[in-house]
Parts: C-alpha cells; structure tokens; sequence
C-alpha cells in the first residue's frame, strides 16, 4: 500500500492569520481610545498622526509609481496594489484624491534594476510601514486607530503578496 504524500505547509502567513490578526487589532484598540483633547491650539495629535499616515501613503504610492515606471513588465501585477496605497492615502486625507508631487515624505530609493528585487524592495517597504502603523495606532483614538489597523493588515498582505511574486 503506498505512503500519501506528504503535506506541504505552504511558507509565510496565511490569510486566514493575516486577517485574524487585522480583526484582533481593531478589537483590542476599538474601545481604548479617547478623542484627542489638546488645548494648545495647534494641530492637535489625532490630526499630526493623520497628515503623517497620509505623508507615509502618498510616500508608498511614490516608489510604486518608480518601479512601474522602471518595469512596465509589472503594472498588471502591481495596479490593484497601488490603487490600494491610493485609496489609503484618501482615507487619511478625507477622501482628497493623493497627490504625488508634494509628499511630506522623503523621496523613493531608487528603483532596483531587476524585477524580482523590485518587488522585494517594495515588499520591504510595505512591511515596514505596516508595522509602524501597527505600533502608531496604539497612540490614537478609535476611529483613526481603526483605520490605522486596517491599513496596516492591507499593508501586510500586499508585504506578502509582492514576497510571492518575487520568488
């Protein structure tokens, strides 16, 4: 009688976990926060975290747009991605579409010459900032907080999906 194959536990996080822990993250920071209650007349820290998430979207809807640029090879693969980045990047502006030219971030590395490490060099990027959405939404009052976690569980699985492509 022959053995069944063996089973293969497919590498990196499945979306099942990946959405799990999205979920979870809303939960916990969902009835923590309070609103922001600054009187000092500036903006206050609700609003600086806001411009700064919108700075960091239209940041990542810049290196997008250079590897798309540098590899048209990819646009199929890498549109629904950016179009993501630019809807987050509204979602934190209020639905102001992003505007590329002016971003409170700095510019984008430059691209790397092969497709492969294009993606990863993006992936890198995408992780990055989804974990320091992750850590940021600690910081703030419901609304944004919920927002800042499903932007950064939206960031993690493109992390993901830009590391598959680039294998």
């Amino acid at each position: 009688m022959p053995y069944p194959p063996p089973f293969r536990t497919p590498s990196g996080p499945r979306r099942r976990s990946l959405l799990a822990s999205a979920a979870g993250t809303a939960l916990l920071v969902g009835c923590s926060a309070d609103p922001d209650s600054g009187g000092s007349g500036g903006p206050s820290a609700t609003a600086r975290a806001r411009a700064r998430a919108a700075g960091d979207s239209r940041g990542l809807l810049e290196r997008y747009d250079a590897v798309l640029a540098a590899h048209p090879g990819l646009a199929e693969r890498l549109r629904p991605l950016r179009a993501q980045v630019a809807a987050h990047a509204a979602a934190f502006t209020d639905g102001a579409p992003p505007t590329t030219a002016a971003s409170d971030s700095p510019s984008p590395a430059p691209v790397p010459a092969g497709e492969k490490d294009a993606l990863a060099s993006l992936a890198a990027a995408e992780r990055a900032l989804a974990d320091r959405r992750a850590k940021e939404l600690l910081e703030v009052p419901g609304e944004l907080a919920r927002l800042l976690a499903s932007v950064a569980a939206a960031g993690a699985t493109h992390a993901y999906l830009l590391t598959e492509a680039a294998k």
